[in-house]
């Protein structure tokens, strides 16, 4: 069989890694706190569910270890919020989880990224609690 010959049509493409630069990771930041800066988005908001989807994909592709705990997190956010019936103090309790792991996220990064990280961390965190009053 020749080596060089083309592979079928139904052979499954390997998946490649998403990339994402430092422009996309900054767009992704501004955009989220523009989102959050507005308040509490309605559960059924889509854009929020969009955003949570966005932000699973670029951290699963980030090689930046101490990741896994906010991308576990977001999936829960992401499933309580789909979910109809999600009590507000459990969505409270995932957004304040999410929030301090993001601070810590952003405490140990020494990019560019610091201070708007620990600006995401602290919105979720105080939107969390505003969620359990």
């Amino acid at each position: 069989m020749d080596s060089t010959a083309p592979t079928p049509q139904n052979t499954p493409t390997p998946s490649i890694p998403l990339a994402v630069t430092d422009q996309q990771n900054s767009a992704l930041l501004d955009d989220t706190l523009a989102l959050l800066n507005n308040g509490v988005p309605e559960k059924a908001d889509q854009r929020g569910l969009g955003e949570i989807e966005r932000w699973e994909q670029v951290l699963r592709a980030s090689e930046r270890p101490g990741l896994a705990k906010i991308i576990q997190e977001l999936a829960t956010l992401n499933q309580q919020l789909s979910t109809p019936d999600t009590a507000a103090h459990d969505l409270a309790e995932t957004l304040a989880t999410l929030g301090a792991e993001t601070v810590k996220v952003a405490d140990e990064s020494s990019d560019d990224y610091s201070g708007p990280l620990t600006q995401l961390g602290k919105l979720l965190i105080k939107m969390g609690s505003s969620l359990s009053r």
